[in-house]
């Protein structure tokens, strides 16, 4: 097996400046590490199978959130249950890597409890892995199907062989099935926990600043807010959402370590932000 070294990670640059943080530059290496075998191995499988037919089918299964009925506390504290294997940078359950997340943006943003309440919940849509759907439908690195997939993906080189898609002359095009600057949101995006909890999310009817649900959607998008590739897809109101979804990165990023949240102290207050932004039983 080779595997080929895209570069430096350009979300590097967005490192904020928060304790207790690994070097910068050992964040998303996916050329060694401990991790390694795990996440080449979801990669593998998940650049083999998302095609246009199966986002297609995904989004027809989940899209009308009848699937169960939870308030969102409880998805969080579900996600005790889950380790990504798709994320070399850390090997414990995601709910941890939630309060992480939502306390590094209260600490540099005290006055957008929005902004604060989508880092905690931003991964929830994960819960899809506890309800029997394969981790390479879940999560990792998202990317657009039904065009050329770009050479900023993870592991391109060596696992996209297999995809049905990359033999399809309809798909292997700049533009592919789509329109110059049509949009992101008329854009099939590989299926995942983003799309999902986006989905959820305005299902719902949840109150969330259209900022943050562009973090939700889009922040597993790394191509697109890291490597500056699909822009030709990009419309006026993507650009004006690109630097949100940069500034949430950082924080989904690199707020990414072992000293551990104290949940229990924690979870009075976002329960309050839930309350408003997220309340009662939601339909999933």
């Amino acid at each position: 097996m080779r595997v080929v070294n895209i570069g430096p990670d350009p979300s590097l640059t967005y490192r904020p400046n928060l304790e207790n943080s690994k070097e910068k530059e050992e964040y998303r290496n996916f050329v060694d590490g401990s991790l390694f075998n795990r996440v080449f191995k979801t990669y593998s499988v998940m650049h083999t199978n998302q095609t246009v037919d199966f986002v297609q089918q995904k989004h027809s299964e989940w899209s009308n959130c009848n699937h169960s009925q939870m308030t969102m506390m409880d998805a969080i504290m579900s996600l005790d249950q889950l380790v990504d294997e798709s994320d070399p940078d850390v090997d414990f359950p995601n709910s941890f890597h939630a309060f992480q997340t939502a306390e590094g943006i209260r600490k540099e943003h005290p006055d957008k409890d929005w902004f604060q309440l989508v880092g905690l919940i931003h991964d929830v849509g994960k819960i899809l892995a506890l309800w029997d759907e394969p981790q390479w439908a879940v999560v990792g690195d998202t990317f657009p199907v039904g065009c050329k997939f770009q050479n900023s993906i993870v592991f391109r080189d060596n696992t996209f062989q297999d995809n049905p898609d990359e033999k399809n002359p309809k798909y292997r095009t700049e533009y592919g099935i789509y329109e110059p600057n049509c949009g992101l949101d008329k854009v099939l995006m590989s299926w995942g926990h983003d799309e999902y909890l986006y989905r959820v999310m305005k299902f719902n009817s949840c109150p969330i600043p259209e900022e943050g649900l562009y973090m939700i959607r889009f922040h597993s998008f790394y191509p697109w807010h890291s490597h500056g590739d699909y822009t030709h897809l990009c419309n006026d109101k993507d650009q004006q959402m690109l630097p949100w979804v940069k500034e949430f990165n950082k924080f989904d990023l690199y707020t990414k370590t072992t000293d551990l949240p104290n949940i229990n102290e924690l979870r009075p207050y976002y329960q309050s932000l839930i309350n408003k932004y997220c309340p009662g039983v939601l339909q999933w």
